[in-house]
C-alpha cells in the first residue's frame, strides 16, 4: 500500500479522534435519558433483526450497531445523539425535532475545522486540519456529486466507505493494519461489483486476495481515496499515469522517456498511458496469454490508437518490437538502444570537448593581444601590398543575395525546430507545458516542427542542386582542395595546428584565405546532421511504413540519435558557432557580413589576408568589389543580427534549464 494512501486513512481516523475530544465543538445531547446505553438496548442486533412501521405503512429495520466495534471505534467517546441531532425521544418511531437534518458527517467534521481554525490551534490539532483538507478534497470528488437514483444523496457518502460507528484504523505494523489494507478493495465493490471481480483475477488482485501482498495496488493506490473522480476526464487519466509510477519507478522513468511519456508529462492525456496499453483492472504479466502487452495480442493493441483512423495511420508489423520501457542503461535487453546512446555520448564529448576548449583559447588569446595592439599587431600583415587608391572606401562581397537568403532560412527554420521540439524532449522543465500550450499543444507543435523541418531540408537539398550546377559548369577548371573549395584539405590540418600554437602563444596568428577550417566544419556540419535528424525524423513521421520494413528497436534508436543530434546541433551552434562569428573580441557584439553580404576592405585584410593577396595579384580583386551598405540597410541587418542573436541565446537558456533539471 502506498504511503500517501496510508496516510490519508490515518489522517481521518485521527481527524475523529480529535474531533471527540473536541467537547466544547461537540453538541450536547437534545433530550435527557438517550444516552448511548438507551439507544443500543434496541439498535444492538441482540434481539435479531427488529423492525417497526414505517412512514409508508411498510415495515422498516432498525440499522444496527455491535457495541463492541463501536467502543473501539474513534466515535466511542460520543453520545449517540452528538450526531442524531434529530432524534428526541426513544420511543420506537422516534419523533424528529423540525429543522433538523440527518448525521452530516462532512458538515460537522468541517465546523471543528472551522473552529479550530478560528481558535488558532489548528496547527497544534494537525490531523484534524488534514482531515478537514480530505473533506475539501471530497467535496469535489465524483462520489459527493448528487446518486443518479436518489439525487437527494451522494454518489457515496462517508459513512459508506468508513462505517461511522466502527470505523478505526489499527495501528501501523500490526496484523490488524494489514487485514484492513487488504479489505480495502472489498468495500469499494459493495458499489462497483463488475469492477471488483475484474481487478480480483488480474495480477493486482491475487497478489492481494490470494498471497495477501499489502504493498500489491489496490482501489485506492490508483484512484486516490477521497479525490476519486470520473475516469473519463484528462486530468484523472494523467493522475492514475502517475499513480501507476509511484510503484513501478524504473518502468514509468523509462516510460516518460518515449514520445507517449513525453506528451503525458506535458499534460495532455491524448496519448497512449499505461492502463492503455495494459489495461485496467484486469492486468497481466506481458508472459501471460491474457495480457494485452503478449507478443500474439500486442500488435492488435497498438492498433487501439494506430487504427488507420482520425489521421493516424494503421500499426504494422515492426510495432510490436518497440521497447516502451527501453533504457541506455542494460545491454543485455536492450543492446541497440545502449550502443546507440554510447555512440552519441561520445560524439557530444569529443565535439564539445574540442570547440569548447578551442573557443576559450581563442578568447584568451585575442582578449591578451587586444590589449597588446598598440605596441604589437594582432594579425602580422608584413607583405600585403596596401589597397589601391581608386579601391578606398568599398566593401568586399563576401556573400551573395542567395547564400544570404539560405542562410537566414536555414537560421529561421533550425530555431523554429527547436522551439517546438525541446518540450518533449525536456518535459518536466518549468518552462516546458507554458511553452507548449503558447503553440496551441503539442499536435499544432508537431505540425510546425514538421514544416520547418521541409523548410530546412528543401533549403539543404536546393543548395546541392545548386553548387552541383555551378561546379559543373566550370568542372574542369574547379580545383577540389583550390581556395574557393569547401573541401577540407591538408592545409586546414595545418591552420589548426598553427591556431593552438598561437592560442599558447608560440606562434603568430596564422593568414588564411577564402574559408578557414571552422567555416569548412560549419559548412560540413549539416550533412551529417540533416542525414542524423532527418533519417531519423522521417522513421518517426512514418512509423507506420517504417514499421513493415525494420523491426522496433529502430524508433528507440532513431528517437536517440534525433534528440541527442538536435541537442549537438542547437548547443555548438549557439556557443562555438555564435562566439566564431559574433562573440570573440575581434567580431563582438555582432558581424553583419551575413546579412549585408560585405565587409570593408580592412576586414578582408585581416581575415583572409591571402584571399586578399591573391585576388590583387591576379587583377581579379576589382570583380568583388561593391559600394558601402547604405546606412538603412546597416539599420535593418543590425536589428536582424540582434534578433537572430536573443533569440538564439533565448533558445539556448531553455535548453540549458532543461538539461540540468533532467539531471
Amino acid at each position: 500500500m502506498s504511503g500517501s494512501k496510508l496516510t490519508v486513512w490515518f489522517m481521518a481516523a485521527a481527524f475523529c479522534i480529535a474531533a471527540s475530544l473536541s467537547g466544547g465543538a461537540i453538541a450536547a445531547p437534545n433530550a435527557s435519558g438517550l444516552g448511548n446505553k438507551t439507544c443500543l438496548s434496541c439498535h444492538d442486533g441482540k434481539n435479531g433483526k427488529l423492525e417497526v412501521p414505517g412512514t409508508d405503512g411498510d415495515k422498516r429495520v432498525l440499522y444496527t450497531v455491535e457495541p463492541g466495534a463501536f467502543a473501539k471505534s474513534v466515535h466511542a467517546g460520543m453520545e449517540c445523539v452528538n450526531c442524531h441531532l434529530e432524534i428526541n425521544d426513544s420511543a420506537a418511531n422516534h419523533k424528529k425535532t423540525l429543522g433538523e437534518k440527518r448525521p452530516d458527517c462532512v458538515q460537522c467534521h468541517q465546523k471543528l475545522n472551522d473552529a479550530a481554525a478560528q481558535e488558532k490551534v489548528a496547527g497544534e490539532r494537525r490531523w484534524m486540519r488534514a482531515v478537514g483538507e480530505s473533506i475539501q478534497t471530497y467535496k469535489t470528488s465524483h462520489h459527493a456529486k448528487p446518486s443518479g437514483d436518489d439525487p437527494g444523496k451522494p454518489n457515496a457518502s462517508c459513512n459508506d466507505c468508513h462505517n461511522v460507528h466502527s470505523f478505526n484504523v489499527p495501528p501501523r505494523g500490526t496484523v490488524e493494519r494489514t487485514e484492513w489494507h487488504l479489505g480495502i478493495s472489498d468495500l469499494c465493490g459493495k458499489c462497483h461489483e463488475d469492477q471488483l471481480e475484474t481487478w480480483a483475477g488480474s495480477v493486482h488482485g491475487r497478489e492481494i486476495k490470494q498471497k495477501h501482498n499489502p504493498k500489491a495496488a489496490d482501489c485506492a493506490d490508483c484512484h486516490t481515496s477521497h479525490n476519486v473522480k470520473k475516469t473519463s476526464s484528462s486530468l484523472v487519466k494523467l493522475a492514475i499515469t502517475a499513480n501507476c509510477g509511484s510503484c513501478h519507478e524504473e518502468n514509468y522513468a523509462s516510460y516518460r522517456a518515449t514520445y507517449h511519456g513525453q506528451i503525458t508529462t506535458l499534460g495532455y492525456a491524448h496519448t497512449a498511458k499505461c492502463f492503455d496499453c495494459h489495461s485496467s483492472h484486469d492486468i497481466e504479466p506481458s508472459s501471460n496469454p491474457a495480457s494485452k502487452m503478449h507478443l500474439d495480442n500486442r500488435l492488435e493493441s497498438c492498433q487501439e490508437c494506430h487504427s488507420g483512423r482520425k489521421d493516424i495511420p494503421l500499426a504494422t508489423a515492426g510495432f510490436v518490437s518497440f521497447s516502451p520501457h527501453g533504457t541506455s542503461t542494460d545491454f543485455s535487453t536492450y543492446p541497440q538502444i545502449w550502443v546507440a546512446n554510447k555512440i552519441m555520448i561520445q560524439l557530444l564529448l569529443g565535439t564539445f570537448g574540442f570547440f569548447w576548449l578551442h573557443t576559450l583559447l581563442w578568447f584568451y588569446r585575442e582578449y591578451k593581444e587586444r590589449k597588446l595592439r598598440k605596441s604589437q599587431p594582432h594579425v602580422k600583415l608584413e607583405g600585403l601590398p596596401d589597397v589601391p587608391a581608386h579601391f578606398q572606401g568599398k566593401h568586399f562581397r563576401r556573400f551573395s543575395r542567395t547564400w544570404r537568403i539560405a542562410h537566414l532560412l536555414f537560421a529561421l527554420s533550425l530555431m523554429t525546430l527547436t522551439l517546438t521540439g525541446i518540450p518533449l524532449f525536456y518535459p518536466e522543465s518549468p518552462w516546458a507545458q507554458p511553452l507548449i500550450s503558447l503553440l496551441n499543444g503539442p499536435h499544432t507543435a508537431g505540425l510546425i516542427h514538421r514544416v520547418a523541418a521541409v523548410v530546412f531540408a528543401g533549403v539543404f537539398f536546393w543548395h546541392l542542386i545548386y553548387m552541383g550546377i555551378r561546379v559543373g559548369r566550370d568542372w574542369k577548371n574547379f580545383k577540389i582542395f583550390g581556395p574557393n573549395s569547401m573541401v577540407p584539405g591538408l592545409q586546414d590540418l595545418k591552420d589548426i595546428i598553427a591556431m593552438f600554437k598561437w592560442f599558447f602563444g608560440k606562434a603568430p596568428r596564422p593568414v588564411f584565405d577564402r574559408w578557414t577550417y571552422w567555416e569548412k566544419f560549419d559548412y560540413w556540419a549539416p550533412f551529417w546532421g540533416v542525414t542524423i535528424i532527418g533519417v531519423s525524423g522521417i522513421l518517426m513521421w512514418f512509423p507506420h511504413i517504417a514499421a513493415k520494413f525494420l523491426p522496433g528497436w529502430v524508433f528507440n534508436v532513431a528517437a536517440i540519435f534525433h534528440s541527442e543530434e538536435a541537442f549537438l546541433a542547437v548547443v555548438f551552434l549557439f556557443t562555438v558557432h555564435f562566439f566564431n562569428n559574433h562573440f570573440r573580441p575581434d567580431k563582438f557584439p555582432l558581424d553583419r557580413v551575413m546579412f549585408t553580404g560585405t565587409f570593408t576592405m580592412e576586414e578582408l585584410m585581416h581575415e583572409h589576408p591571402l584571399q586578399y593577396k591573391r585576388l590583387l595579384e591576379s587583377g581579379e580583386l576589382a570583380q568583388h568589389l561593391v559600394d558601402a551598405p547604405s546606412s538603412g540597410k546597416v539599420k535593418a541587418s543590425t536589428v536582424l543580427g540582434f534578433t537572430l542573436i536573443v533569440v538564439g541565446l533565448t533558445l539556448l537558456t531553455l535548453v540549458g534549464i532543461g538539461f540540468f533539471t533532467s539531471l
